[in-house]
């Protein structure tokens, strides 16, 4: 039995050495294929399944000062821009600034378009809502990535 036991206390030991060795390396590279995904999306009218309501959020936002092209090539390039930030690794505290920006505008809907938003308020959400709210996870993952602009790590 303890034989077993200092068995899975290495694999286990390894794994987790693994997932601190390679673990932000991934999380940047995973999120920057995200944003250079959907961003390039957008160049392509009617490609980006949020397509319209991102333009329209952006039209109230704005007041209207800027056409839907205008937003949608905006919006393209700037999540381009984020996403090869993160790919290259330069420039990181501007980028992730960028990608916190981009992302509060992502949860706007939730309160100019809730009845786009929710399904069955405040808990059954349509597949445009999912769409945002899966953007915690993204925005997570920048805070860890910004923990390391100083050099910060994970340690095992």
């Amino acid at each position: 039995m303890n034989l077993r036991g200092s068995k899975f206390n290495r694999i286990d030991q390894n794994v987790t050495e693994w997932m601190a060795r390679y673990g932000l390396f991934l999380l940047r590279i995973s999120i920057s294929v995200i944003f250079i995904w959907f961003g390039v999306l957008k160049f392509f009218p009617g490609a980006s399944p949020a397509e319209s309501l991102a333009t329209r959020t952006i039209e109230v936002l704005t007041f209207g000062l800027f056409g839907e092209q205008t937003i949608l090539y905006g919006l393209a390039i700037w999540e381009v821009a984020i996403g090869l930030g993160l790919l290259t690794k330069r420039f990181m505290r501007e980028i992730l600034l960028l990608m916190y920006l981009q992302m509060a505008g992502t949860l706007t809907p939730i309160f100019i378009f809730p009845e786009e938003i929710f399904h069955i308020f405040p808990y059954s959400l349509t597949l445009e809502g999912q769409y945002i709210i899966k953007n915690f996870v993204v925005i997570s993952a920048g805070i860890v990535l910004g923990a390391t602009v100083r050099g910060g790590k994970l340690v095992a």
